[in-house]
């Protein structure tokens, strides 16, 4: 995109948990990049934490900011492709949270749009470089199970009230409920480690007193003799493996333990020494054969780093090296978010 090694100036559409705990504190204390900007529409909270940073009242009037080449379209799902959009039209490079879009189609457009304008464009998928995830990929690539049969991957919370805080979160509308809020992060998960299924099958229910949005779901990903199971649920209290994973020589069982979120919650900055090693007690259980002799022993847990996902971005914007999320990928993410719904709708397997 560019041969400058200056850094990224860059501004967030919000300064809620997202912007808050996911992208201020990387965009600060990385060399890379320069946080610059930030929309605050009513309460102005990131000064204290940022004196440097200009408050914008509009994403309108941010964009208008000339020296702001990054932009971070971190607001409710349904308003990613407007704002997506008109960022990329004031010729800003963007970085999306996900779900990319409420549809495939608005996502497609994005795309398009992305390379009319010949920005750079992708979809902020950090749990690509969680403990947990990098982990299991480990433990996947060394074949220490072998050939897979079947992995099931979890991402559950306990959440009976309703979202009064964000009543965006329960409007029934396209793009709103759990499928779209945490299904991203599991269907990008099976798509880095297995990538693209052959046929969905799901179950999307609704079990909360009164909620209007799905916050279960069950995705099967059929590929060719091996299933990868997707589930989420907002009623799940006690705590249960994120990843189990069966081959032919053995199993792996892991918690999604990754502790990167409570500790930047804390207000810890993320450009430390030893950022994102667990805990021994949280490694996973590798139960398989190896050099003819069954072992069961905890395996070591791969330390996760957020920050890899912008010092990619760096490297597209200054180096034109590999994004961190392809676009590929992220629209596949969207076509399995949809199949799964028509899936549960009909009742069916439907092929991709």
């Amino acid at each position: 995109m560019s041969n400058n090694s200056h850094p990224i100036r860059t501004g967030l559409c919000a300064f809620g948990m997202s912007g808050k705990v996911f992208h201020a504190p990387f965009l600060h204390c990385m060399p890379e990049f320069e946080l610059t900007a930030v929309v605050e529409r009513h309460e102005k909270k990131a000064k204290a934490d940022y004196p440097e940073i200009h408050s914008y009242p509009t994403v309108e009037e941010m964009l208008g900011d000339h020296s702001i080449e990054l932009v971070v379209v971190n607001t409710p799902n349904i308003s990613h492709y407007e704002y997506v959009k008109m960022a990329l039209l004031a010729n800003k490079h963007v970085i999306v949270e996900k779900p990319f879009a409420a549809t495939s189609e608005q996502a497609k457009e994005l795309v398009r749009v992305a390379n009319k304008q010949k920005r750079f464009l992708c979809v902020y998928q950090n749990r690509r470089w969680d403990s947990d995830f990098l982990t299991a990929k480990e433990v996947i690539e060394k074949k220490l199970l072998g050939d897979l049969i079947e992995a099931e991957i979890h991402y559950d919370r306990y959440r009976l009230e309703l979202n009064s805080k964000k009543p965006h979160k329960e409007k029934a509308d396209t793009g709103v409920g759990t499928i779209y809020d945490l299904g991203p992060h599991l269907i990008d998960k099976a798509i880095v480690l297995f990538g693209k299924p052959d046929a969905v099958f799901a179950i999307v229910q609704s079990h909360r007193p009164h909620s209007l949005i799905d916050d279960y779901f069950d995705i099967k990903l059929l590929y060719t003799n091996f299933t990868c199971t997707l589930k989420s649920s907002l009623l799940v209290r006690e705590p249960q493996a994120g990843y189990i994973l069966h081959g032919v020589k053995g199993s792996f069982i892991k918690s999604m333990a990754d502790n990167q979120e409570t500790t930047l919650q804390k207000g810890v900055s993320p450009c430390i020494p030893g950022w994102g090693e667990e805990a021994e007690s949280d490694w996973g259980i590798l139960h398989t054969e190896i050099n003819g002799h069954i072992v069961r022993k905890r395996y070591p847990s791969v330390p996760g780093d957020y920050a890899n996902f912008y010092k990619m971005v760096y490297g597209v914007l200054t180096r034109n090296e590999e994004s961190p999320v392809a676009l590929e990928d992220s629209l596949l993410n969207m076509q399995i978010i949809e199949s799964a719904r028509q899936s549960n709708c009909n009742k069916e397997i439907v092929k991709l």
